[in-house]
């Protein structure tokens, strides 16, 4: 082998392991017993899910929500832009964290006292907390919310009981803007935080929260938990803050877009309700699954039978890019819808046209006299173009499906975007490298089964 040939094998072995590593956790979470996932801890099956593949309303059953904003109480030019307005918040609350529940808001409470529960004892919490008689002990302008459920303090998993205010002290419309980064605690620049920007309105009231509230903590509300509780140092007048502590990237990127979803600019109420059963769900998994197998077996026996030992090259090739597309998924933290199944569908079918287009040249090439490696060396040259434009054209439709498209139609130009990518890799680079490798044994080859 060459040594341009190693670093392709290099790149081919790299690039299945990470998927390996990716994909490891879908197979482990959905090939669980329900028996097995009632022993499992609740926080480690919580994880588990967190890193496999989401399934989507389609596919996993759940609940479809017509709402309806409530503008009566705002003046003309609110109401105009109300529903609009409420659209892109709920939407881009849903899209971010990828499941949900829309009717949301983040709130920013003074927190009056806390309490950090191990695992094991937040059953006998639960259970006092549901002991009759208990809002007479918490002060009538107070409330317990829950922290985050896989929570760790000094080592130990569990999680963080909070005493709040129940009236805000300012909603989350104060945010304009907020993003995860590095480098915002000067004693750990390697550390993961929040760097957020107040608007006018939110710079004054920001200002006074933390300047009565010096040395205390500060929650953050979504939906009745807390996400997060930072220490207040001092008064922020400037309309600057940033959230440090014990952040990794993806959990300073969730709380970033908590504080980002913003308040709804009206109330919104459930118009209509439709469920999605679960049995519907698995139906549309079969159906979708027994479509790609039997599209998949037609496309293998073809290949097999028509291009012989090169069909089966592309078909391992097929494989590989389908196995790429599933990792990234899972890796991207995607929803798996039924039209992202057809994506997958359509992706294989494209990755075999790749390798069409390649062998048919390569056939070309041979019927003009050419020598085996010549023919295999003009063949994925030439063919190259013709494949690199045909991806470029479809990515570009794609991206606009996802620009423009919503729900489903994302999930369609999301797979296909990823499985576009990964044919490029499979079908250019894994292929030719076992062509490669087959012509380089030494001594004239007389014959390529093609």
């Amino acid at each position: 082998m060459t040594r341009a040939d190693v670093w392709k094998l290099i790149a081919v072995l790299a690039a299945t392991l990470l998927s390996a590593w990716y994909l490891y956790p879908s197979y482990r979470y959905y090939t669980l017993s329900p028996a097995q996932r009632a022993a499992m801890p609740a926080l480690q099956l919580s994880d588990l899910r967190k890193k496999a593949i989401h399934l989507g309303l389609d596919l996993q059953g759940g609940m479809h929500l017509v709402l309806e904003v409530d503008s009566s109480h705002l003046g003309a030019a609110e109401a105009k832009d109300a529903p609009d307005r409420a659209m892109e918040i709920i939407r881009n609350r849903i899209d971010q964290f990828g499941v949900a529940e829309p009717l949301v808001q983040s709130h920013f409470l003074a927190l009056e006292s806390s309490a950090f529960m191990r695992t094991e004892e937040l059953p006998a919490v639960q259970k006092l907390l549901a002991t009759p008689g208990l809002d007479s002990i918490v002060p009538g302008d107070s409330q317990l919310l829950w922290g985050q459920p896989d929570a760790s303090f000094q080592g130990v998993s569990g999680r963080a009981l909070y005493v709040v205010k129940r009236e805000p002290e300012m909603t989350g419309g104060s945010v304009a803007s907020a993003v995860a980064q590095l480098g915002l605690d000067q004693t750990n620049p390697g550390a993961w935080g929040v760097s957020m920007k107040l608007s006018p309105k939110g710079r004054a009231d920001f200002a006074r929260v933390t300047g009565n509230n010096v040395g205390r903590l500060l929650a953050i509300v979504l939906d009745g938990q807390i996400s997060s509780a930072p220490n207040i140092h001092e008064k922020i007048p400037s309309g600057s803050a940033s959230i440090t502590g014990s952040f990794d990237v993806q959990s300073s990127r969730d709380l970033a877009i908590v504080l980002r979803a913003g308040a709804l600019p009206a109330p919104v109420r459930i118009i209509e309700e439709r469920s999605v059963g679960p049995s519907l769900g698995t139906d549309s998994i079969r159906e979708g699954v027994t479509a790609g197998v039997i599209g998949t077996a037609m496309v293998v026996v073809f290949m097999a039978l028509y291009y012989q030992l090169s069909g089966l090259i592309a078909i391992v090739a097929m494989v590989l890019n389908v196995f790429y597309l599933i990792a990234c998924m899972a890796g991207f933290g995607a929803t798996l819808t039924l039209p992202g199944i057809a994506g997958i569908v359509l992706t294989i079918g494209m990755s075999v046209d790749a390798n069409v287009l390649i062998f048919e040249r390569i056939r070309e090439e041979m019927r003009n006299q050419k020598t085996i490696r010549q023919s295999v060396q003009l063949g994925y040259d030439r063919a190259f173009r013709t494949i690199l434009d045909a991806h470029v054209t479809t990515l570009i439709s794609a991206f606009f499906l996802f620009g423009f498209g919503t729900g489903p139609i994302k999930g369609f130009a999301v797979t296909l975007s990823i499985g576009l990518i990964a044919n490029m890799f499979t079908a250019v680079l894994f292929t030719r490298m076992i062509f490669d490798y087959m012509l380089s044994r030494g001594g004239k080859v007389e014959r390529l089964s093609i």
